[in-house]
């Protein structure tokens, strides 16, 4: 068995695209939007040599309050190969304004980063 996808609801899919795209070099490819669902759109995002992709999502209903489907997951953790990337990483999202936690070695063992996605979503980079 392996990871086919994981989905991401965002309220900017653009904004997800270009920032998977900028800061993990992700190729992103071209909206699909569903005639089952209107309004629904998504892409997915590919990284470089990962076997999983991910699929961006959004539609209208994720403005409403009190619905079941809406942005984000917690976080997700991407390995960028060592603490030097991961320290190259949070530097360039640090001038961006997209790094919420500066790398450190964590309780459990890691070393991470976390930046934010432009919703807010939190990603995790690891060595």
């Amino acid at each position: 068995m392996k990871l086919a996808h994981v989905a991401l609801w965002t309220r900017d899919l653009d904004g997800a695209a270009a920032f998977w795209e900028t800061y993990f070099g992700a190729i992103v490819g071209a909206p699909y939007r569903s005639q089952r669902r209107p309004g629904f759109v998504s892409r997915f995002a590919e990284l470089p040599g990962a076997a999983a992709r991910i699929e961006l999502m959004t539609a209208p209903w994720l403005e409403a309050a009190a619905t079941e489907e809406r942005p984000g997951w917690d976080h997700v953790a991407v390995s960028v190969g060592s603490a030097a990337a991961v320290d190259e990483l949070a530097a360039r999202c640090a001038a961006d304004g997209r790094l919420v936690s500066a790398p450190r070695l964590t309780g459990d063992g890691y070393y991470e980063a976390v930046l934010a996605m432009p919703d807010g979503t939190r990603i995790e980079v690891t060595s």
